[in-house]
């Protein structure tokens, strides 16, 4: 199996899969938000900034799939799928138990040097409220859904940080 993911990682179609699924996530969000009318919340908006970590880790493990640039790009990653885990996980908390103390702010904060928000406002302006549920699929809401796709992202990246340091055996060895 890490052979088969270090090979997979040595070529460009598997970072653009999940270059593809990343963006697809991106585009479903952006839907909800400007065609159903949902609004996102600040969490909401976090954690499509972390699937864009993802997005981004997989455009530079395209661009350089056979150098050790594909390390950088599994560690963002995996770094990129556990933030994005851990936020949905707090925002399901957020949702499932509603509390005047568990809340989450009013604005993004992101850093002077990065204000998404003021660049791109019509995808990272938060205009929701994180306690309340909008929208749900067999049972699950959105949260609850993004903790399976970043746990998934999450468990790929770290196998496929692991099968960076497995040696490839020659299979015309005997």
């Amino acid at each position: 199996m890490f052979q088969f993911l270090k090979q997979r990682s040595q070529g460009r179609g598997a970072w653009l899969l999940m270059a593809l699924t990343a963006l697809a996530l991106e585009a479903t969000a952006l839907y909800f938000q400007h065609v159903k009318q949902l609004q996102p919340c600040v969490m909401c908006i976090y954690e499509r900034v972390a699937l864009w970590g993802v997005f981004a880790a997989a455009v530079l493990g395209a661009m350089a799939p056979k150098t050790p640039l594909r390390w950088l790009a599994a560690l963002l990653w995996v770094y990129s799928a556990w933030q994005g885990l851990r936020l949905a996980w707090d925002h399901t908390m957020m949702q499932l138990y509603p509390s005047p103390f568990n809340t989450c702010d009013f604005f993004v904060n992101f850093p002077s040097w990065l204000p998404l928000n003021h660049w791109l406002p019509a995808v990272f302006e938060a205009t929701g409220d994180c306690s309340m549920r909008q929208w749900e699929f067999l049972t699950l809401d959105m949260p609850q859904w993004l903790i399976g796709i970043f746990a998934a992202y999450l468990v790929v990246g770290v196998l496929v940080l692991v099968s960076q340091v497995v040696r490839v055996r020659d299979r015309n060895r005997f």
